[in-house]
């Protein structure tokens, strides 16, 4: 699977956008994660640019190639390492706000990828707090990952909370 090739293709699922309004579509199982990243302006400001620039996946482990900074319709192929194997992602982002105080996307999965479906990443300022909030929404697209439904969902939580780290990380003073 290369970059270029995804350009063409569909995503895998229904209710595109839907992390953004805090919605499962049936048939899917929802996962969050919130984090507390630190406090303050520059803080938040740190950590947006680093999660806008895909430099969150790249620091929490996922080898990510990307067809430009996040923006929708940008598309990326991640790479997750898992012992010998490399279990490519593909995906494309479907949304993206950037307000005062909250920054963030959505990326919906494309085919190949071991899922079917959205997972999101938000930033916001709330008071003085820095806040990350990951959600997801997703079910097996592959037969292992179907037959594997329980360890996917661990690995989704474990890398949920590698993303957090990852960004307070790079968020830092």
């Amino acid at each position: 699977m290369r970059l270029p090739d995804l350009a063409d293709l569909e995503l895998t699922y229904t209710g595109v956008g839907a992390t953004r309004w805090r919605a499962t579509p049936a048939g899917y199982h929802a996962a969050e994660h919130r984090a507390r990243l630190g406090s303050g302006q520059e803080r938040f400001d740190r950590a947006a640019a680093a999660l806008m620039t895909w430099q969150m996946h790249e620091t929490a482990g996922v080898r990510i190639e990307a067809t430009g900074p996040v923006a929708p319709g940008v598309e990326s192929l991640g790479q997750l390492r898992l012992g010998p194997l490399v279990v490519p992602v593909p995906c494309r982002v479907v949304w993206t706000v950037q307000d005062t105080g909250r920054v963030g996307f959505g990326y919906g999965t494309l085919p190949g990828h071991p899922a079917s479906g959205e997972e999101s990443f938000v930033v916001e300022l709330d008071g003085d707090d820095v806040v990350l909030t990951v959600r997801a929404f997703s079910r097996g697209a592959r037969w292992y990952s179907r037959l594997g439904a329980p360890v996917a969902r661990a690995t989704q939580a474990v890398f949920m909370r590698r993303y957090a780290g990852a960004l307070r990380r790079l968020s830092a003073a």
